[in-house]
């Protein structure tokens, strides 16, 4: 099962997240906040904000996935939606795990474009028929990949899980 997907380990996490960093400094961009998109993006989003010293992450909660290669027709935000006063005129940096439809990652931007200084989106994969080319990309593949974080089941059973997602 390995072979006909990409793994990320923890260890690799780490690499990357420093990767994509020090990418996103090197290029000049100083984010006042980053943005990240609720589940897999908030271990990004952790690890941009220590390697880019930046305090101010928001969260945004976007379902969209149901399974693998399972998703609704279109992605939905979540309650609570950030305030768009938050972000008013501020340099934002989006963080997700992966760019793969790009739709999840387009409608936060989308959010984002009316109110903010700039947005850029950072992401650790990005396959090649995304809608959202990214700024600021650590790999691209076109395989489903494994993530440290959701690759074991939960430890608790509920109704409607969505596993390895």
């Amino acid at each position: 099962m390995s072979a006909e997907r990409e793994v990320l380990t923890w260890e690799m996490f780490g690499t990357a997240g420093r990767a994509l960093a020090q990418e996103i400094a090197d290029d000049g961009y100083r984010p006042d906040l980053i943005l990240s998109i609720a589940r897999g993006g908030l271990f990004v989003a952790g690890s941009l904000g220590y390697a880019l010293d930046v305090k101010n992450l928001h969260v945004m909660n976007v379902e969209f996935y149901t399974g693998v290669n399972e998703r609704l027709d279109l992605p939905v935000m979540l309650p609570p939606v950030p305030n768009a006063v938050d972000l008013s005129g501020a340099r934002v940096l989006v963080a997700d795990d992966v760019a793969d439809t790009g739709a999840t990652l387009k409608l936060v931007r989308d959010f984002c474009a009316d109110h903010v200084a700039d947005v850029r989106c950072a992401v650790i994969y990005e396959k090649p028929h995304s809608e959202v080319k990214c700024e600021y990309v650590w790999r691209h593949t076109d395989r489903w990949i494994n993530f440290p974080w959701s690759t074991l089941p939960p430890v608790v059973e509920g109704e409607d899980q969505v596993l390895d997602a």
